[in-house]
């Protein structure tokens, strides 16, 4: 049986077999001390997974980042960058999407062709943050609130660029006695000075009549360099600018001055409590993001 059974393996298996039971377990004690090593340096850091890698590379791509911007992100980061991929914009071919979806509604009649996207985050007269897109074209300023969730665009506004009239940018301000505060800088576009806005709508926290709409960075913009670029509200401003000024020379409206005035001024949001925009920008409501399995 023992003859039998060595003529169906190979030579080369019985010469292992033989040196394997000759060497005994001095020749695989060696063995084992390698592969432990080597197990302990893919455990610490020395030699990544191969498969760990191309992963993360096919990840990066399909979020339209390079590959080494997600393997550049240290250590001490990572809970911050778990937290930030809660945002459905992040999800791979989420913005992609969206982007196309927004595209679609341009009306090349009415807007012209299209110049920019952005990708930002609007601040209203109550300081609550909201999640934007953000179009320039040749003839308007389109602002989308876009669901990122369920791929549909909820709202629409349309700014004749001929009726922009000043921009203004610099950190945010509030009253003296205001609880609020608000880091970072942000841009305010108005198109109507000679319009001031009314006692009500001031008081009303779901007026939309305000002669002027204020931007500030997306929370995601440091996730990689594709994005800095998408939320970087200093190239709108003045691709903004230039697209206004374009548009004032060719369609001026009569009773007002053309031209678009630039100033470097702190924004002014009268808030002074503002419980509700604390409870919002703390919990990001204003965002589409993941929350969490509600349930018992």
């Amino acid at each position: 049986m023992l003859e039998a059974e060595e003529e169906g393996v190979p030579i080369e298996e019985q010469q292992h077999q033989l040196s394997s039971s000759s060497g005994g377990q001095e020749d695989t004690q060696p063995a084992a001390r390698t592969e432990g090593t080597e197990e302990r340096a893919v455990k610490g850091g020395v030699a990544p997974s191969t498969a760990r890698t191309e992963g993360t590379e096919e990840r990066a791509v399909k979020g339209g980042a390079a590959p080494s911007q997600y393997n550049s992100i240290s250590v001490e980061s990572s809970p911050e960058q778990f937290k930030l991929r809660r945002f459905f914009v992040l999800r791979p071919g989420t913005l992609n999407q969206a982007i196309k979806d927004v595209e679609a509604l341009v009306d090349k009649e009415i807007d012209g062709s299209l110049r920019s996207i952005w990708l930002m985050s609007e601040v209203d007269h109550w300081n609550n943050e909201k999640e934007r897109l953000v179009l320039i074209t040749d003839s308007s300023l389109l602002v989308f609130k876009y669901d990122f969730v369920m791929f549909n665009c909820d709202q629409i506004q349309r700014i004749p660029l001929n009726f922009v009239d000043r921009i203004s940018h610099g950190t945010f301000s509030f009253p003296k006695r205001s609880l609020l505060q608000r880091e970072g800088e942000g841009v305010r576009i108005f198109w109507d000075r000679l319009r001031e806005p009314t006692f009500t709508s001031r008081w009303n926290p779901f007026a939309t009549d305000f002669p002027f709409i204020t931007f500030t960075y997306h929370p995601v913009r440091n996730i990689s360099d594709s994005l800095a670029a998408l939320c970087d509200i200093h190239n709108f401003r003045e691709q903004l600018k230039d697209a206004a000024q374009k548009v004032h020379a060719l369609k001026p409206v009569p009773g007002k001055a053309n031209g678009v005035l630039v100033l470097k001024q702190p924004i002014q949001i009268e808030a002074y409590v503002g419980v509700m925009s604390f409870l919002g920008n703390q919990n990001k409501l204003g965002y589409c993001m993941a929350r969490g399995n509600l349930g018992f």
